[in-house]
């Protein structure tokens, strides 16, 4: 009996390691040296364009952040290309989407240079990077003020900590607010679920526009065009239409 029992044991303990080679590509079998390598930390002047040649009243920027090679798990990868991954879940990075900077990469953008005496800058900051955020800030001239919007995802991203709803678009200001401002009831609450990844709402530009019609804007690490704004970035997260705005870029 005993040998029959050890034989039933050993028998599933072979049926699990076939199933277990036979099974469909998991998404953890294509994380490997060749994603890894991404990870490197990027030099400014090798990735951006130099910055315009002109003054703006109004900066709204979504700098890259980098990550330091940290990993989260994304879905993404499995729900849009590969369906028939037997997981749901992927390791992931910033820095397999999009070219990231460390922060004294960041530091080196000459922002003061292109900017009006009197200036507020809008920057998006993950909450991992609130400290780096407001330190860049200072770095590119601004003072920091207040959280000028709070994005609301609608759905959770996974953290050390608690679930992650939220990002930051932080307030920095350069003299005096300028003049002459517009709108005075815009709302700080943006509830807008994800789309691509590191993309904000659209909706937060178009409350910045009506604060500030008037003034001079630019969008810097733009992701799109936006009508009446200049927009500064990676060519190919731009349209090729300035929507009356010029775009600089690089590819």
């Amino acid at each position: 009996m005993r040998c029959i029992v050890e034989f039933e044991r050993s028998n599933y303990r072979l049926q699990q390691c076939l199933t277990f080679h036979v099974q469909p590509m998991s998404s953890y079998t294509v994380y490997n040296e060749k994603f890894h390598n991404k990870l490197i930390e990027n030099p400014l002047a090798e990735i951006f364009p130099q910055l315009p040649k002109k003054k703006y009243a109004v900066i709204y920027a979504d700098p890259p952040w980098h990550y330091n090679g940290k990993m989260q798990f994304d879905r993404s990868g499995t729900l849009k290309e590969n369906p028939d991954w037997t997981r749901d879940i992927f390791i992931s990075s910033a820095a397999f989407k999009y070219p990231t900077l460390p922060t004294k990469e960041l530091k080196k953008l000459r922002v003061n240079d292109i900017t009006e005496q009197d200036a507020l800058l809008f920057m998006w900051s993950t909450n991992p990077h609130l400290e780096q955020a407001i330190s860049l800030g200072a770095a590119w001239g601004f003072e920091y003020k207040t959280v000028a919007f709070v994005w609301n995802k609608l759905n959770h991203n996974p953290g050390q900590y608690t679930l992650s709803y939220c990002e930051l678009c932080l307030l920095f200001k350069k003299g005096r607010i300028p003049q002459p401002r517009g709108a005075r009831n815009i709302k700080q609450l943006v509830e807008a679920p994800r789309s691509e990844h590191s993309q904000k709402p659209y909706e937060v530009g178009e409350r910045i526009t009506k604060m500030f019609p008037t003034q001079s804007k630019i969008e810097l690490f733009a992701c799109s065009s936006r009508e009446g704004w200049d927009s500064w970035g990676l060519e190919e997260f731009l349209s090729s239409q300035s929507n009356n705005g010029d775009i600089f870029s690089m590819k």
